[in-house]
């Protein structure tokens, strides 16, 4: 099916409360074993940043698996960053190792650091021009910085779209399957990605698929 782009920032508090309080364990939670997957012999001590950070659910993740990382995540929406903020402070430690800004890409300042690994997770469907994500990271990756970007692929029909919705998300909140579908609809296919890639002048990055509505993007700059 052709693409259908939905909303750019999921700025709406109950509709980020929905998304916060979602049960995201399964697709979540294997993020960070898919990135030593595909980093075997990547020693990530930092530091790392994390365009479309969102409510910090990954990113507190990371921050959990290496502990010795300093983290910086960026995101749009403010309403997600208060939810973000909230979890960081109500962990011990990560207050110290895991920082927030407000900013929307391109048009942002991003600190300037030389990042080891920049990453992005279900941040590149909500992209009208998806090469906005790409140039970002261009640009602030220096040579030999690790990328990987995590997000979905698009379904073949919007039956299939649906199917998979209540297949994985019958028992969310109405407003969650309803985003939930949106997002398959905007997401783009492996070639268009690779397409992407090679536009931005990042065709050494490799697309894998992962399972029927999972893409990453992985390599070093």
């Amino acid at each position: 099916m052709q693409r259908i782009t939905e909303e750019e920032l999921m700025d709406d508090p109950g509709q980020a409360l929905a998304y916060t309080q979602a049960d995201f364990s399964a697709t979540h939670g294997a993020r960070v074993p898919m990135f030593r997957s595909l980093f075997p012999s990547l020693a990530l001590t930092g530091p790392v940043l994390d365009l479309g950070c969102g409510s910090g659910d990954v990113l507190l993740r990371f921050a959990r698996a290496y502990p010795d990382t300093p983290f910086v995540g960026i995101d749009g929406a403010r309403s997600m960053l208060q939810l973000a903020q909230r979890a960081i402070d109500a962990e011990p430690g990560l207050a110290d190792r895991v920082r927030l800004q407000y900013g929307i890409i391109p048009q942002c300042e991003l600190p300037h650091q030389r990042w080891q690994l920049v990453m992005s997770h279900s941040l590149l469907h909500q992209l009208h021009e998806p090469q906005v994500l790409w140039r970002t990271i261009a640009a602030c990756g220096g040579r030999g910085c690790a990328v990987f970007v995590a997000d979905l692929r698009r379904p073949a029909s919007e039956p299939e779209a649906q199917r998979l919705v209540q297949a994985t998300s019958r028992h969310e909140p109405q407003i969650l399957q309803r985003d939930f579908y949106n997002s398959l609809c905007a997401a783009f296919e492996p070639d268009e990605v690779r397409a992407q890639l090679a536009a931005a002048g990042l065709a050494q990055l490799q697309v894998r698929t992962h399972d029927p509505f999972h893409l990453s993007v992985s390599g070093l700059l």
